[in-house]
């Protein structure tokens, strides 16, 4: 959707036009030495140039009122203004300190030099510069929010909403230190606060998309998932092409099971920015919660395309080629989520149970043992793992693997009934009945299970006496 006027767009181009033939114009006088008779007309010219980001040619011209007047402190603020914008903040810096050291007190200066400052990481200098001012000028309310700003960007909420609020305090209709108090305290944890200085800042401002799409992560955030969603609303409504309003929408719709609607704003969100993986991702996820795994592994691809190193998309297309019985195809893309991180648990889990299920029982225990050198006490790794064991008959290894599981949960029926088995393998009656009382003390229905796969030992009378049921 096109937001522009097509007479607008005439007159903006006719503007630049204009200013490109005054420039000529004006190089074409300098060349002729009639500077001091066009001295204002450079100094309209300049501003122009950096309103416009006619950057290099405001640079010429006050570079040739500066050969004239050296000792003119706004033109040496205007350089330095200039070539901050072209990104050398370090002679921007320089020209800051020049005319500062023709006009000590300049507030506007100071301003654009911590600015200069903060842009290369010297924060304290900055810091410094903006304190100046305030020792000027104790009530200057752009040095206090401009402080703000700068422990802002520098995560230091709390000294942040502090300098914010002296803005307030001093100028309760100084609208956008509102906003970045929302932020703040969204970031400090104080959601309540951040609500409100959110709406207070749009109170003022309520086209702003910004301030929706931010209120909107607040909500989110204390969990009032409509009124979310009625904020990302405003958001995409006052600007369509808004592709992280859309995505968020997407998360909060899924959160609330709405599949539908969530589809359609990540898809929204991936027309708006196609090189976006993540939208991509969601909306193969979705599918996949809508059991439409061949639209899932699809849009898997997709993301993939887009970032050939996601590694959560590996794991996720695998788990799809796995229900859909495309088991190599599914051993692969494991096997690449762990190229790309060696110690992810749920991907060597992944990995061990695909190979499990395909008789690959050695390799089956190594994977298993990958999770396990991730994290020693996951019981379902040490289970698998047990059974595993138990299925090559590794007795002896599959006991010690049924005991860790034990370690970890004493109340682990499963590992306890599992462990009876193998001990009536052994031979080992008497351990095989102490673990059978256990599982059934535990789990009763473990007995139901035990009398389907020995019928022949359920009634038998050594077995009852044993377990001192006559």
């Amino acid at each position: 959707m096109s937001f522009f006027n097509s007479e607008y767009l005439d007159d903006d181009f006719s503007a630049y036009d204009d200013l490109d033939r005054e420039i000529q114009s004006l190089k074409s006088s300098l060349e002729s030495g009639n500077i001091y008779e066009l001295i204002d007309k450079a100094e309209d010219l300049i501003q122009d140039c950096i309103e416009s980001d006619h950057l290099e040619d405001g640079l010429f011209f006050v570079n040739k009122l500066i050969d004239i007047f050296p000792y003119n402190s706004d033109y040496w603020s205007k350089k330095g203004i200039i070539l901050s914008g072209m990104m050398d903040f370090n002679l921007s810096i320089e020209c800051f300190e020049k005319a500062l050291s023709l006009n000590p007190n300049d507030i506007d200066v100071l301003i654009e030099k911590s600015s200069s400052e903060e842009s290369i990481g010297l924060f304290r200098q900055a810091e410094e510069s903006l304190l100046k001012i305030l020792r000027i000028d104790p009530t200057n309310e752009d040095a206090h929010f401009n402080l703000g700003l700068l422990f802002e960007r520098q995560g230091d909420f709390i000294k942040a909403i502090d300098y914010f609020d002296k803005v307030v305090q001093k100028d309760p209709e100084f609208l956008e230190v509102y906003y970045e108090l929302g932020f703040c305290y969204e970031n400090s944890g104080e959601l309540s606060k951040a609500l409100e200085s959110y709406d207070k800042f749009l109170e003022s401002d309520p086209y702003n998309p910004t301030g929706w799409y931010n209120r909107g992560i607040v909500l989110t955030k204390l969990n009032q998932l409509d009124q979310a969603i009625n904020s990302y609303d405003l958001a995409t409504a006052l600007r369509e092409d808004f592709p992280s309003a859309w995505f968020n929408k997407g998360n909060v719709y899924a959160d609330l099971g709405r599949f539908q609607p969530a589809l359609d704003c990540f898809k929204k969100s991936l027309e708006l920015d196609d090189s976006d993986e993540a939208s991509a991702f969601n909306i193969a996820n979705i599918y996949e919660e809508l059991a439409d795994l061949s639209s899932a592994i699809k849009y898997y691809n997709l993301a993939l395309k887009i970032n050939d190193e996601y590694f959560d998309a590996y794991l996720a297309r695998g788990y799809c080629f796995d229900l859909t019985g495309k088991y190599q195809l599914a051993l692969r893309d494991f096997n690449k989520a762990i190229s790309l991180s060696k110690d992810s648990l749920e991907a060597w889990q992944a990995k061990a149970d695909l190979e499990y299920s395909l008789g690959f029982l050695k390799e089956s225990i190594k994977s298993y043992k990958e999770a396990l050198r991730i994290d020693k006490n996951n019981l379902e790794s040490w289970y698998n793992l047990a059974e595993t064991y138990f299925e090559i008959g590794d007795w002896l290894s599959a006991l010690s693997s049924y005991d860790k599981c034990i370690d970890i949960d004493p109340l682990d029926a499963s590992s306890y009934y599992s462990k009876a088995k193998v001990n009536f393998i052994l031979s080992r009656t008497q351990d095989a009945v102490d673990c059978l009382k256990k599982a059934f003390s535990i789990d009763p229905s473990f007995r139901n299970e035990f009398e389907k796969e020995y019928p022949e030992i359920k009634s038998s009378k050594l077995f009852l006496r044993l377990l001192k049921e006559i």
